[in-house]
């Protein structure tokens, strides 16, 4: 940053967003060549290219882009066999996209708590909630409380850093669960060596305009079974049976992705790689900028994970500062800083304030204390040294 440029709130810099694409590569070209052709909606070879390169990436036998990441999610709860008044097992700190899912087909969420350090769905919770909080019977499991079968277990992967899911999924093994990772925020990441998205039966991203990768709004749904496959390219395009005919033989729905969105998502996904590594610099970049401001916890990076670091987080401990987090992101927005507070755990929410909850605060804690920094892919070094300063003379105040 130039010595002598000076910022303050009357003269605040060129707006610095939280995060937007980078549209550097083909994107262009790809999508002209769409226009050009007049292949611009639901069928079309990019449409295609992006299925087999996101299953190439990830590691799986099949790809099904949908016109959003939630439509994958409920798509993938559809095609899991998860019915009405089954319950599912989802992580409560997330953006509210896979428990609304779980409703649209009739389920019910099991709400579970996060751990405290890598704010990731506790694994132990899962485990202990269904060996001591549910019963076997007939080949079922059953929550106790409610007496409705669980079914399946939707963890979160949040914000680029996968869940510490090996327990999970013996657990799901064990009682015959389906695991369905919800990797919206954390195309890319790994654990030990595994894709997120290759870790349990069914997996679904995001591609909005906000993520590491975006086609400009749109999901996708991956698996390694065959069948789930089938039926969910089915279910997507209203479930259309004859080629020629229009003879429907279930409900479905308008779920595809369009060639243009998917020509974008191709363009990036050439680009992944470079993605990730700025990603990893800029959290680098605030951690060595941010690690001596008192009493505030910094994003971690398990031992088992590779993480993308998709928005760089911080928890401000009010107590500490005399500051907290709301009175942050407001005054960085005067700065000309975008940042916004971690989401409301789910089970705070209106709608889900009578469902089951298992776990203890540390989801309150991490919304409560959360401030998320600018972390696009083109974040300038002086704008980030900007936002580190200005970050360090708020909280050293």
């Amino acid at each position: 940053m130039n010595s002598n440029q000076q910022y303050n709130k009357l003269n605040p810099p060129i707006n610095i967003p939280l995060s937007v694409p980078e549209i550097k590569g083909n994107e262009w070209d790809y999508v002209k060549e769409c226009l050009d052709t007049n292949w611009v909606s639901y069928v079309g070879h990019y449409v295609n290219k992006f299925e087999e390169v996101m299953a190439d990436y990830v590691g799986v036998q099949y790809a099904i882009a949908t016109a959003s990441g939630t439509a994958a999610l409920h798509t993938a709860l559809l095609v899991a066999g998860i019915q009405e008044n089954d319950e599912v097992l989802v992580s409560t700190l997330t953006f509210v996209a896979p428990v609304n899912a779980i409703r649209y087909v009739g389920a019910w969420p099991v709400f579970i708590d996060s751990e405290p350090k890598y704010w990731q769905m506790d694994p132990n919770k899962v485990v202990d909630f269904l060996n001591q909080e549910c019963r076997w019977k007939n080949g079922k499991l059953y929550n106790r409380l409610t007496g409705r079968q669980i079914k399946a277990i939707l963890p979160v992967h949040i914000l680029g850093h996968p869940v510490d899911i090996n327990s999970i999924v013996e657990i799901a093994r064990k009682f015959n669960l389906t695991v369905i990772e919800d990797a919206a925020e954390s195309l890319g990441a790994k654990y030990y060596e595994k894709s997120v998205g290759d870790l349990g039966d069914i997996s679904c991203f995001s591609f909005n305009g906000n993520k590491v990768v975006t086609t400009g709004g749109g999901g996708a749904l991956l698996t390694n079974n065959e069948e789930w496959a089938v039926r969910a390219k089915h279910l997507t395009t209203q479930s259309k049976q004859d080629s020629l005919e229009y003879v429907h033989d279930e409900i479905g729905y308008n779920y595809r992705m369009n060639n243009i969105a998917a020509a974008i998502g191709v363009a990036q996904m050439e680009q992944i790689d470079s993605f990730i590594d700025k990603k990893r610099q800029i959290a680098s970049m605030y951690f060595e900028g941010l690690q001596d401001l008192a009493d505030c916890s910094l994003m971690e990076e398990a031992k088992y994970a590779f993480s993308t670091f998709w928005l760089y987080t911080l928890l401000i401990h009010e107590s500490a500062v005399d500051i907290d987090s709301r009175q942050v992101i407001r005054e960085l927005q005067e700065f000309g800083i975008q940042s916004r507070p971690l989401w409301r755990p789910a089970h705070r929410q209106k709608m889900f304030q009578d469902c089951v909850y298992y776990g203890a605060d540390c989801a309150d804690s991490m919304n409560a204390l959360g401030v998320q920094l600018p972390s696009s892919v083109g974040l300038q070094i002086e704008e980030q040294e900007y936002v580190i300063q200005t970050l360090c003379s708020l909280l050293n105040r």
